[in-house]
């Protein structure tokens, strides 16, 4: 009877372990299957292969993949929640604090934008990272206040935080304080001065201080740089039809009209001129993009 039950049992036993090699081999198919499409822009074949790995086995290193495909796809909540079964398993990993920040920005959801770097600082509160977005939040909630003294706090652990000095310069603008905004701006000015951002940023200063002639300078140093900006045709015409260049300031006004509509058209046609990906300035071009995997 033991003999029997051995045999049986043994042959049971080989049975669950070839099942269990067949499912794992078919994780791992789907699962490279599914890099492989994301990195060629298959983002629906990309989906379907992850969706079906994890259901065969719930993978952190897949289920990233699978928040990067659905951002690529713009399904921005689907990714959210992605992000939150990551952040589970991985609570003190500020990279997808960071992501799930960036996917809440881009939601426009201001209070869970704030509420992931919140949980972001618990594990880092002296990040530079999580303080930018942090005042983000805050910007988007009409917290200009709150939003200058993260940006602040940023700058001083990282002088070199260029992204959050326009940030700041840009928020005192908003806020009325033109003289602070111009202190950002200069500085700015001396490590950047070919940054359209920031010519954009003092064009916009010295015409709320009233220096038009100046504003307008800065404006045309916007468009030397890049002959292509909507914005600063926008601003520019109007500005030059009021010191007296009629002629000028139409042309500007027809020629942002024209590069609006083009926009459109473009969007229209699904070639945007920015997908969801570089609105936060993430290509996800390599795998574990966020260091999911690469903690100590």
């Amino acid at each position: 009877m033991n003999f029997l039950k051995s045999l049986f049992g043994s042959k049971a036993e080989n049975e669950e372990e070839k099942r269990r090699e067949e499912e794992r081999k078919n994780f791992e198919t789907l699962k490279y299957d599914g890099v492989r499409a994301l990195q060629i822009n298959q983002i629906e074949q990309a989906l379907r292969c992850f969706s079906h790995a994890l259901q065969l086995h719930d993978d952190l290193e897949t289920r990233d993949y699978y928040s990067q495909a659905l951002i690529r796809n713009n399904d921005l909540s689907g990714a959210y929640a992605q992000l939150q079964k990551l952040v589970e398993a991985e609570p003190d990993n500020l990279q997808i604090y960071l992501r799930m920040a960036d996917v809440a920005y881009m939601m426009e959801d201001y209070v869970a934008m704030g509420n992931a770097c919140e949980k972001a600082m618990l594990v880092d509160s002296e990040n530079p990272q999580v303080l930018y977005r942090y005042a983000k939040a805050c910007i988007g909630r009409d917290d200009l206040t709150n939003a200058i003294a993260m940006l602040t706090k940023a700058i001083m652990l990282n002088p070199k935080a260029y992204e959050a000095y326009l940030l700041r310069g840009e928020t005192l603008l908003d806020s009325g304080d033109l003289d602070a905004a111009d202190e950002d701006a200069t500085h700015l000015l001396e490590q950047l001065a070919d940054n359209e951002d920031v010519l954009v940023l003092k064009a916009r200063i010295e015409q709320k201080k009233g220096n038009k002639a100046e504003a307008l300078t800065y404006y045309n140093k916007v468009i030397d740089v890049n002959p292509f900006s909507m914005v600063a045709f926008q601003e520019r015409g109007p500005l030059r039809m009021e010191l007296g260049d009629e002629q000028g300031g139409r042309e500007d006004i027809e020629m942002a009209e024209k590069m609006a509509a083009q926009l459109a058209a473009d969007q229209a046609q699904g070639v945007a001129d920015e997908d969801v990906e570089q609105k936060v300035k993430q290509a996800y071009k390599n795998v574990d993009a966020y260091g999911i995997f690469s903690n100590p």
